[in-house]
């Protein structure tokens, strides 16, 4: 069987893009630049945030310059510093260290200004229990940030510990149908927090189809449609920056009715310290 849903972005010096994409809205490109070094692109029809993985740079967006964007030297190191570059805009990276810059994008037609996401205004914490626990960053989201404009884009990262499932139960975003379930695309991007780790990322949909992606640094999962979990295998820490787009920016999500049961014992777990 040929998959359609995975591939692995390449991670060389520059702007890298993805060789496959299923997706009608959602994009992704990884930009890496050595210390000293800067990049110059252009938004164009798309929005775009700059989520910085790791290292510092000066952006210059538009008229606007963002110095110093960045701090911790990996996604392990603590929350991300991030830019939102509207559509129409042409954008400076400078290098001040080595940086990895994800740069996700959807669709926009919106007249705004850039700003920056400084580590003070994402929000974390845990969802889940037992081992299907795992911590949060919510980036760009109505939820925790409902003040900052986005046509489309919500943003976020997910830290799934040591043998322990994510986005689990399963759901899907297939139809707008709020609260219960919004249409939206979805795109994961996977780093190990050591040399040889991985994960199991899993797509399946109602029609039958299924497949099971082996996630390691730089592996993207790309889900235009279709349920959706991964674990991590014992001994690692999977992160992926997960990133959506619709035609609203309301988020809702359908669990695998097969499996939702599961999500009604977090009370109990918790209540016996699991």
């Amino acid at each position: 069987m040929e998959y359609r849903y995975h591939c692995t972005i390449p991670a060389g010096d520059g702007l890298n893009k993805l060789p496959v994409n299923p997706c009608r809205l959602l994009d992704l490109a990884l930009l890496r630049l050595p210390a000293g070094e800067s990049w110059t692109g252009d938004a164009g029809d798309r929005e775009i945030l700059a989520v910085v993985l790791g290292g510092t740079a000066t952006f210059t967006v538009g008229g606007h310059r963002f110095a110093e964007v960045g701090e911790r030297a990996g996604v392990f190191g603590g929350k991300p510093h991030s830019v939102y570059i509207p559509a129409g805009a042409t954008v400076t990276v400078e290098a001040l260290t080595e940086v990895e810059i994800a740069l996700p994008s959807a669709p926009s037609d919106l007249a705004v200004e850039p700003y920056v996401i400084g580590p003070e205004r994402v929000a974390g914490g845990r969802w889940g229990a037992a081992n299907f626990g795992r911590q949060y960053h919510q980036i760009l989201t109505e939820i925790a940030q409902p003040d900052l404009p986005a046509a489309r884009l919500i943003v976020g990262e997910t830290y799934t510990p040591s043998g322990n499932w994510s986005t689990y139960p399963p759901h899907r975003h297939k139809v707008d149908d709020l609260p219960a379930e919004a249409a939206h695309e979805e795109m994961y991007y996977f780093r190990v927090d050591r040399p040889g780790g991985f994960g199991i990322s899993r797509v399946y949909t109602d029609e039958g189809y299924e497949e099971n992606f082996t996630a390691r640094d730089h592996g993207v999962q790309m889900m235009p449609e279709g349920y959706h979990t991964v674990v991590s295998a014992p001994g690692y820490t999977t992160y992926y920056l997960w990133f959506l787009a619709g035609t609203q920016r309301t988020q809702g999500a359908r669990e695998d009715a097969d499996l939702a049961w599961v999500g009604q014992t977090v009370p109990t777990l918790r209540s016996v310290g699991l």
